[in-house]
């Protein structure tokens, strides 16, 4: 009886979560951490809990398909994951490997058209991995409705410094000159992956940071970020559900920040400028709460 309450709760708290949400973002990055401690809590070996880790990554990629988000980036292996004992590194190894393959040959990635590619530093890992990769890469290829980067072997840091150091070889080689260098030429110099910026960062475990992970794609476009206590393989529909809602709260609160903003310039600004501070306006201007709103129009009508 309290299994069946319980469950009619979580269906009746997931129905109010999609309710109260009007927008997704479109491109969704997550951490998946807390295996390890998740197989501790629940005095399992090691690799039960990275196997019921890959479990919830396939639910995660069903929710963002019901969802129509349009690009997700898992966490799966840093470089610093390296560093773990060499049996525990065969287990991911064969893991990821099995994974891919499941993933690239499954119906559901296919309906869904999912591409699937790998980003970090894939050189360093198996063969038999790197293998895997080019098989997922190739069977999915032809889809873009949803885009699936799985980071292996990755580290933002070390994404960073290559690009970096590939766009001083150009400059040394008078390919480019440095007044040249902008955004796309840094760009250009990433890891082949994620197609536009993160919106949103979830992580698992209880920890509040983000890790190294996308720092470029992600910082730099000042992406929400959504920390949560439950492990990994723990983790629920109804917590990502909550994570895009925090989304969405900043998304709102950024909005009238700008509606805010371009009000006090189209309140400050001389006769030659106001146009296009009220086109700004225009743009964010539901954003502001009723009241304000109502003043603005009476100044509107003021003005006119």
């Amino acid at each position: 009886m309290r299994d069946r309450v319980r469950s009619l709760g979580y269906a009746a708290y997931e129905r109010l979560l999609r309710w109260e949400l009007s927008g997704t973002p479109s491109h969704v990055a997550v951490i998946q951490d807390g295996n390890r401690r998740y197989a501790r809590k629940e005095d399992v070996e090691t690799n039960q809990g990275y196997t019921e880790g890959a479990e919830t990554t396939e639910s995660l990629l069903h929710w963002c398909d019901e969802l129509d988000i349009e690009e997700v980036t898992l966490y799966a292996f840093s470089t610093e994951n390296l560093d773990r004992p060499e049996e525990q590194r065969a287990y991911i190894f064969d893991l990821v490997e099995e994974k891919l393959r499941t993933f690239a040959d499954a119906d559901r990635v296919h309906d869904a058209e999912v591409c699937i590619r790998a980003i970090g530093e894939t050189e360093m890992l198996p063969e038999r991995v790197q293998d895997a990769i080019d098989y997922a890469e190739a069977r999915t290829a032809q889809y873009d409705r949803l885009n699936l980067n799985v980071a292996l072997a990755y580290g933002g840091r070390a994404e960073l410094l290559g690009a970096a150091r590939a766009v001083a070889e150009s400059v040394e080689a008078g390919e480019i000159s440095p007044g040249d260098v902008d955004v796309d030429t840094v760009e250009d110099r990433l890891y082949e992956g994620p197609t536009r910026d993160v919106d949103l960062i979830v992580r698992t475990g209880g920890d509040e940071r983000t890790s190294n992970f996308l720092p470029w794609h992600a910082n730099g476009n000042e992406a929400a970020t959504f920390f949560c206590t439950p492990y990994w393989p723990e983790f629920r529909k109804i917590d990502f559900l909550r994570a895009i809602r925090t989304y969405q709260n900043r998304e709102e609160s950024w909005r009238t920040t700008r509606a805010r903003r371009a009000l006090t310039l189209v309140r400050a600004l001389e006769n030659a400028e106001v146009e296009q501070a009220r086109r700004v306006l225009g743009r964010f201007r539901d954003a502001l709460p009723s009241g304000e709103r109502e003043e603005l129009d009476e100044e509107y009508e003021a003005a006119d």
